[in-house]
């Protein structure tokens, strides 16, 4: 009777420890990175979002700043003309709202810039540096 030849300790199977095959370890790496990938991208696009609103809100307070300074010219004009027109009292008071409107362009102003210096460079830096982590953190892992 032919049987299955016997084993020598060579050739013996030897006992898995419930190690994956390559294929399955392939098959999950990129699953993983997949997942990665689409979490990196969910990072960016919140991050955009984020940089895009102070973006909005910055040139608003341009905007806001840019009517403020025009009526501060405006103002300033009636000042001149009233200088000329009466000698004391109305252009007085027409500087004294000039400089309260000039003194209110320039906060509108400096807050706006700080709005955009913070969404400035408007690239999502944290979903790059991110992706940069992982890529380095794989190719460690590569070189085991």
């Amino acid at each position: 009777m032919r049987g299955t030849p016997p084993t020598s300790p060579a050739t013996a199977p030897t006992p898995q420890h419930t190690e994956d095959s390559v294929g399955e370890l392939v098959s999950r790496a990129s699953q993983q990175l997949s997942q990665l990938v689409r979490e990196e991208l969910q990072l960016a696009q919140a991050e955009m979002t984020r940089k895009g609103k102070r973006f909005g809100l910055g040139g608003g307070l341009f905007g806001g700043a840019g009517v403020i300074g025009f009526l501060a010219l405006e103002a300033l004009v009636v000042a001149m003309i009233a200088a000329l027109a009466l000698v004391l009292p109305v252009w007085a008071s027409a500087l004294i709202i000039t400089g309260a409107l000039l003194a209110l362009a320039g906060i509108l102003a400096l807050t706006g810039k700080k709005q955009i210096a913070r969404a400035t460079p408007p690239a999502p830096e944290e979903a790059i540096a991110g992706v940069k982590a992982d890529v380095a953190e794989l190719k460690e892992k590569a070189h085991r």
